[in-house]
């Protein structure tokens, strides 16, 4: 017949385990002290025994009127009643007084009056007292032997016991109240434990510990696989749990320090991040800029019973997703500006149509050729300089969105970008340069013609970036905080779209181990170095 699983201590809860160990431990622990209760017990009823029967004993040898009696004729007229006397005081069970051979003037027994004394009588015949037990006419007893000395000679000897019936008797009445404190002790040890283990009962919900470790096993598997960072924080704003993933977004090394019980602000994160961990109100899909990565962090505060616990903080990496967001704005910009020149191309056709049709066929080849020699000189500049088709594409779509916007963009003509394996992080840097630029060189286009330079060339093992504007330049205490995330210049449309494009700047080249320098000796001049071999 197969058992119930609650009868089988390995499926046991943990609360009824706890109980059992407890109820286990408390039994063991009043047995124990039960047992030596009773070991004192009885050893301090002998001891009360033996100090009392010796007491007797020596008052009696000391007595005036028992050496009296002894020198009468008739010893046991007198002693007889005074031994009684005193053993009925005393409480006692016998006084025996006995000449030096050992035979009784006195007895319990008045019949056993003049037999011999059972028992030793040697080391008090030597005037020593003595206590023995020993099994006498009463059954055993604990006994103590005295000398009667007169005239420094022992005249008598004087017995006086206790039986061990008695004795026995006495510890039995200890015992029962011994018996009920230690009965009271384990009741209040069962019923504490009881207490303890429906405590436990309800906060592990009957849950066996195997069970609770198996738990415990396939959660960590889970948080510690899942592709999602994932940062727990308690009240105080203390990690409580940082995933792996999350060490990994966050560049959190070395990977496997202990990171419980740090406080997040300690752990060298942007302070708008920190702050978005800590938040007491929920956070959904922000964005945030590490040291290399574009994270989307996701903050829910934890209440129970409308007490704040902490913060459960998922984080996920969009650098992927925002580089090719990049790619397709500079596609987007591209394909606008093919847009915009297509519609140039239709006004320049219906010019050299309409010399045409004017009689000026001349004019109308020169116009034609001279507008196309421009756009295939740019076009076999760009191209020619630049190897990589993505690079290329956006600096024919800046450079005709610049000329739309009535900025001139110049790529100069040392200008070589070539053997790039990786061009994302370099249409994210260019991008973003650029399109600041013009924004500058346009907001300064009252003291001088708007312009932007490009400039790109190989030195030393790295890959030089240069952008340039006519723009009113930036302050040089603003540069430390120009690469950083909500960072700008701009007032209108609100903080949203704005103070992003630097940020992304300063991450990719972050990345790829390089840096940045902003110039202010003519508007206002960015410098990229990016080593060639980066990863």
């Amino acid at each position: 017949m197969r058992r119930p699983e609650w009868a089988i201590p390995g499926r046991w809860s943990l609360a009824r385990q706890l109980l059992v160990l407890q109820a286990a431990i408390v039994g063991l622990l009043v047995a124990a002290g039960a047992t030596i209760a009773y070991l004192d017990a009885g050893r301090s009823a002998d001891d009360a025994a033996t100090q009392t029967v010796t007491a007797v004993a020596k008052s009696i040898a000391d007595a005036d009127n028992v050496r009296t009696a002894l020198a009468s004729p008739d010893p046991s007229r007198l002693l007889q009643p005074y031994a009684e006397r005193v053993r009925r005081d005393t409480g006692v069970d016998f006084v025996t007084i006995m000449n030096p051979a050992g035979i009784r003037f006195t007895h319990p027994n008045p019949s056993r009056i003049g037999g011999h004394f059972v028992g030793n009588t040697g080391p008090a015949l030597a005037g020593l007292t003595f206590t023995e037990t020993y099994t006498g006419t009463l059954g055993p007893s604990v006994r103590t032997v005295a000398p009667v000395v007169d005239g420094g000679r022992v005249v008598a000897l004087v017995a006086v016991g206790i039986t061990i019936h008695v004795i026995s008797a006495e510890l039995r009445q200890r015992l029962v109240s011994l018996a009920g404190i230690a009965a009271a002790v384990l009741a209040v040890g069962v019923g504490g434990s009881y207490l303890v283990a429906a405590r436990l009962r309800r906060q592990t919900r009957g849950v066996a510990p195997g069970e609770l470790r198996e738990m415990f096993e396939y959660y960590q598997a889970i948080l510690h696989t899942v592709r999602e960072g994932l940062v727990l924080l308690d009240r105080s704003g203390r990690v409580v749990l940082c995933n792996d993933a999350a060490r990994d977004l966050l560049d959190l090394n070395p990977p496997r320090t202990d990171l419980r019980g740090r406080a997040v602000a300690d752990l060298g994160l942007p302070d708008e991040l920190v702050a978005t961990f800590v938040s007491t109100e929920p956070r959904s899909d922000e964005v945030h800029l590490a040291d290399t990565r574009v994270l989307v962090v996701n903050t829910s505060p934890v209440r129970s019973r409308d007490r704040a616990k902490g913060n459960v903080v998922t984080l996920r990496d969009h650098t992927e997703l925002q580089g090719l967001t990049g790619e397709l704005d500079t596609v987007r910009g591209f394909a606008e500006s093919l847009r915009s020149q297509a519609h140039e191309a239709a006004n320049r056709l219906h010019t050299v149509v309409s010399l045409v049709e004017l009689g000026r066929p001349d004019q109308a080849v020169e116009f034609a050729t001279a507008e196309l020699r421009t756009a295939q000189w740019l076009t076999d500049r760009v191209v020619g300089s630049v190897t990589e088709p993505v690079l290329a594409a956006l600096l024919l779509g800046k450079s005709a969105e610049a000329g739309e916007r009535g900025v001139d963009l110049v790529v100069t003509d040392d200008t070589v970008i070539e053997g790039v394996a990786e061009p994302r992080d370099l249409v994210t840097i260019l991008g973003n340069l650029i399109d600041n630029a013009v924004d500058a060189a346009l907001a300064g286009a009252d003291a001088r013609p708007p312009r932007v330079v490009v400039r790109a060339r190989t030195d030393g093992g790295a890959l030089v970036l240069e952008v340039s504007d006519s723009g009113p330049g930036v302050d040089p205490a603003a540069v430390p905080e120009m690469f950083r995330r909500g960072w700008t210049t701009k007032t209108s449309g609100g903080p949203v779209g704005h103070g992003l494009g630097l940020a992304l700047v300063g991450q990719a080249v972050r990345r790829h181990g390089g840096e940045v320098r902003v110039g202010h000796d003519d508007g206002a001049v960015f410098t990229v170095r990016l080593p060639l071999d980066a990863p």
